[in-house]
């Protein structure tokens, strides 16, 4: 097996990665795993997102933490490698309901939110999402592999699958 470079992506974190290379994150909860590869060239791209929108933020220095701003800059950072926008595609995982809460409010449903307004802005930047596990009350731990695009993800008590 070739000598592969691990990244670790934190929360509200995103790195990039050309073959041979696999970005990991642990613990998405409410969190969403944008996972973008290039079914070309081979270069992956992993964020970490924690919110919706930056546009309801106070503080938005962390570009990474939102994922209107995280997926635009992790798709300029794959370009700036050598990826191709026109193949592109997307996988997301993560965006669960970690709590019950008694009031369903809308503030309160932070995974769906996160999963809502990440394929949104995939769509505007025209990548297709071919694969998604999201939702549920549990979180995940994801690797994605530059080799051929698989994300593994992993789940206490779901077990471990492949999208």
């Amino acid at each position: 097996m070739e000598n592969i470079n691990v990244i670790k992506v934190g929360m509200a974190d995103l790195q990039v990665s050309r073959h041979p290379g696999m970005l990991t994150t642990l613990g998405l909860g409410s969190c969403v795993g944008v996972a973008l590869y290039d079914t070309v060239k081979k270069i992956i791209g992993l964020a970490h997102i924690m919110l919706p929108s930056s546009l309801q933020a106070r503080n938005v220095s962390n570009i990474a933490k939102f994922a209107d701003t995280a997926i635009v800059k992790l798709v300029n950072d794959m370009i700036s490698l050598g990826a191709s926008k026109e193949h592109l595609v997307a996988k997301l995982a993560g965006g669960a309901q970690m709590f019950a809460f008694n009031n369903s409010s809308d503030i309160m449903r932070i995974g769906s939110r996160n999963v809502a307004s990440s394929k949104d802005t995939l769509h505007e930047l025209g990548i297709p999402i071919i694969a998604e596990d999201t939702g549920g009350n549990f979180g995940r731990t994801i690797e994605l592999y530059s080799d051929d695009g698989r994300l593994l993800i992993k789940t206490i008590g779901h077990g471990v699958k492949q999208i």
